[in-house]
C-alpha cells in the first residue's frame, strides 16, 4: 500500500502511524523489534544529518533490509528535508515519502518550494509532506506562530501536498514547560481541509493529549527526541557500570529500553494490532 493511502485510512479510522527516526543500527533494531512485538506498521525517518552520517544508500539499504528481515509493512521517509535537491536525491534512492520543510520561509516561498517537490514526486508515486506554521526546532523559542485554518486550506489547495505538519502547540526537542495542544484549532484545520495532518514534536506530550489529537485528524505522529534520549541514557549508564570495551556487547544493552518505549508509543497511536 502506498503511504498516501495508508495515511488516509489511518485518518478515517482515527488512528495514526508512528513515524520514528533512526540514527544507527541499534536504534533501527529497536524500532523494528518494537513494531514486530506489537504488530505495527513502520515509518522509518531519516533527516539530512542522519543521511550525512550513515550515507544515503547505506541508510536506505539498512531500512529496507530490516523491514524485510522482520516481515513488517513499512516505508522510508525523509524528515525535514531542507531543499528540493535533497528531496530529489531521496526519491532517486527509493524513499517512499519525503518532507519538504519551508516553514521558516515566507508563506509564498513555502508554497512555491512545496509545489516544486510535489511535481518532482509525482512520477515516483511518493508521498509529500510539508510544514506550515511555527513548530519550534531544537534551540528555538517555543510557542507562537500557530497554523491557521485559512492558511492551511490555501496552502493545500495551492500545492497539492499529501500531508501537512501543523503547528498546534508542539515543539521539537524537550519541552521547557508542560505542552498543551490546541485541539480546537486542530479541529478547525481538519474542517477546513481534507489533507492528512501530522504532529511533530510528540516527545514528552502526555499520551491522552496525543490520542485526542489523533481523534481529531492527526494521522502521523513523529517521534525522535525520546528515542535518542532513551538510548543515550541507557548507554551512559552501561558505560558507567562497566569497563567493557567491546561495543558489540555494550550497545545492545541500550536497545531494550528503546524497545519498551516504542511499544508504548505504538499502542498510544492505535497502530498496534496485538
Amino acid at each position: 500500500m502506498r503511504v498516501q493511502e495508508f495515511l488516509k485510512s489511518c485518518q478515517r479510522e482515527h488512528k495514526a502511524v508512528l513515524a520514528t527516526n533512526f540514527y544507527n543500527f541499534e536504534t533501527l533494531t529497536a524500532v523494528l523489534r518494537a513494531a514486530s512485538a506489537v504488530g505495527a506498521p513502520v515509518m522509518l525517518q531519516l533527516t539530512r544529518s542522519s543521511i550525512d552520517y550513515l550515507g544515503l544508500k547505506e541508510a536506505v539499504g539498512m531500512a529496507r533490509q530490516g523491514l524485510a528481515d522482520y516481515g513488517l509493512e513499512g516505508w522510508v521517509h525523509l524528515d525535514h528535508g531542507d531543499s528540493a535537491e535533497l528531496a530529489a536525491q531521496c526519491l532517486d534512492a527509493g524513499f517512499d515519502s519525503v518532507m519538504i520543510d519551508g516553514s521558516e520561509r515566507p508563506l509564498e516561498e513555502n508554497i512555491a518550494l512545496t509545489q516544486r517537490v510535489v511535481e518532482m514526486a509525482r512520477p515516483y508515486g511518493a508521498n509529500v509532506e510539508a510544514e506550515l506554521g511555527y513548530v519550534a526546532k531544537l534551540g528555538q523559542t517555543q510557542g507562537g506562530g500557530f497554523t491557521t485554518p485559512e492558511d492551511a486550506a490555501r496552502f493545500v489547495a495551492a500545492t497539492g501536498v499529501d500531508a501537512l505538519a501543523v503547528a498546534v502547540g508542539s515543539a521539537h526537542g524537550f519541552y521547557k514547560q508542560p505542552p498543551k495542544l490546541d485541539i480546537e484549532r486542530l479541529k478547525a484545520i481538519r474542517a477546513a481541509t481534507d489533507v492528512v495532518l501530522v504532529l511533530h514534536g510528540s516527545s514528552g506530550i502526555p499520551h491522552p493529549m496525543v490520542q485526542e489529537a489523533i481523534a481529531n485528524g492527526i494521522a502521523k505522529v513523529n517521534l525522535a527526541t525520546e528515542i535518542k534520549d532513551t538510548f543515550m541514557r541507557a548507554l551512559k549508564q552501561r558505560l558507567a557500570d562497566s569497563d567493557e570495551i567491546d561495543l558489540r556487547k555494550v550497545f545492545p544493552k541500550a536497545v531494550a529500553p528503546v524497545v519498551a518505549l516504542l511499544e508504548e508509543k505504538y499502542r498510544m497511536t492505535g497502530s498496534a494490532t496485538r
